[in-house]
């Protein structure tokens, strides 16, 4: 049965709704930024430029670095985009968007987001990299898909005691990364850790401007959240979703953040700009490896 038109949208050139891409357009290795000027700063390493579309926040550039073909997309903020993003790029490598249906034979995409993000941790410092072992969904997006066989309970369940976390929130709802893909990209230069996604950037994540929060303790609580041998090293808003949506499309996904603050000891990097201009190279080379 084909998938009807009102869920699977194309625009009148074939391509796919929001991304207006089609399928030729992008590599099966993809890399994940959220601001659109990163991808310029991505792409200017590629040896070559065969194809690059923007529309709305979503911005992509597909060329070759070293031979090897990558796709580059910004994701805009949040995990709503990366249902958007995700959910696109899969129905573009696995559905057959004439029929409508559903591809037998699946293909299975390499996907590794480039962020910024502020540790949580004393010990891991800003101008570091960050590896995330996993996604803390906090925001809620998952639950709208069936993650029972994905998700982590006895962590989740710790997170939540630890926490006295709210009923009325979405239940917290831990996803790994594609731990064989990820060992690419681990070296002595990399952290690891939970890498916690908010739905927000303020209130979300703890800050406090006019507006008064649900537990102004959270923050301290996250901090200090630890399960055999796992704790909570970071605070963005978009690796969960990821990997969440990843795992359940059968696609590869890690996430690696350019450390560009501590949120406790109160530094900030003098120069963000060169960590994740080193981030970038870092990550295409581990690529190619």
């Amino acid at each position: 049965m084909s998938i009807k038109q009102s869920e699977l949208i194309l625009n009148p050139d074939g391509s796919i709704y929001h991304l207006n891409l089609r399928p030729e357009n992008i590599a099966t290795d993809i890399i994940f930024v959220g601001d659109q000027d990163r991808v310029d700063k991505i792409s200017k390493h590629f040896d070559s430029i065969e194809f690059t579309t923007r529309k709305r926040e979503f911005k992509t550039t597909t060329g070759t670095y070293k031979n090897k073909r990558f796709s580059i997309i910004s994701t805009g903020i949040g995990p709503d985009n990366i249902d958007i993003v995700l959910n696109e790029l899969d129905a573009l490598v696995n559905i057959d968007l004439q029929t409508r249906q559903p591809k037998e034979k699946l293909t299975k995409l390499n996907i590794v987001r480039i962020g910024t993000s502020g540790s949580l941790q004393a010990d891991i410092p800003v101008n570091s990299f960050l590896v995330s072992s996993h996604g803390l969904d906090l925001n809620g997006l998952l639950h709208s898909y069936q993650v029972d066989e994905i998700s982590n309970l006895e962590i989740e369940n710790a997170f939540v005691a630890h926490t006295n976390w709210s009923a009325k929130k979405a239940h917290p709802l831990v996803i790994s990364n594609a731990s064989n893909f990820a060992k690419k990209f681990i070296s002595e230069k990399t952290h690891q850790g939970i890498t916690a996604t908010a739905g927000g950037f303020y209130g979300p994540q703890g800050r406090v401007l006019r507006l008064a929060i649900q537990d102004a303790d959270l923050n301290h609580k996250i901090d200090s959240f630890h399960y055999n041998g796992n704790r909570i090293t970071n605070l963005e808003m978009e690796t969960s979703a990821i990997y969440g949506l990843s795992k359940l499309l059968g696609h590869n996904a890690c996430s690696i953040n350019a450390i560009i603050a501590n949120r406790a000891d109160g530094t900030f990097s003098e120069n963000p700009g060169q960590i994740v201009a080193d981030l970038i190279v870092y990550t295409l080379e581990k690529l190619v490896e």
